[in-house]
């Protein structure tokens, strides 16, 4: 009886580590990835990706300290870009934004042409970057904040004409 007993126990502790590892694997399988890749092209000329900003890593530091326009590159991030833009025309224009409910949000791309940067400055909002010149290929994008260790959710708003 007693053995009887045992490998009811450790049938039953068996199934629970079983149980336990799908619903972990569940949960990984399901969480969203932050980095996301975006291609415009003649069909596709806008987009919106989504993900999270946070991290101790200066962005200068990973990209550049200024931009191909001389503008100071400033936030904190991850040493990782947060996202790939994919051209596969070049855009006379571009309009990138930053939507986060209003969080000091910053942008940094690297791609064709050098490093393009953008903050809200002063007003402490969501940053908006519109500039002209885009070539094809692929550009790596990081959104950071201005303080480090700040985690905010936001939309990234891709308009090309």
């Amino acid at each position: 009886m007693v053995r009887y007993t045992q490998k009811i126990a450790m049938w039953g502790i068996g199934i629970s580590m079983a149980i336990a590892s799908l619903q972990f694997a569940s949960r990984t399988i399901a969480q969203p990835d932050t980095f996301k890749s975006l291609t415009l092209n003649n069909q596709t000329t806008s987009g919106v990706m989504m993900g999270s900003t946070g991290g101790t890593t200066s962005l200068p530091a990973v990209v550049s300290n200024r931009d191909r326009q001389g503008q100071a590159c400033i936030g904190f991030g991850d040493s990782t870009p947060n996202h790939t833009l994919v051209l596969e025309r070049p855009f006379s224009s571009l309009t990138i934004r930053v939507d986060s409910g209003g969080g000091d949000t910053t942008l940094l791309i690297s791609g064709p042409g050098g490093v393009r940067c953008a903050d809200a400055g002063e007003s402490g909002r969501d940053v908006r970057l519109q500039q002209s010149d885009w070539q094809p290929g692929s550009y790596r994008v990081w959104i950071g904040t201005v303080t480090p260790r700040t985690n905010r959710d936001y939309r990234l708003i891709v308009r090309g004409n």
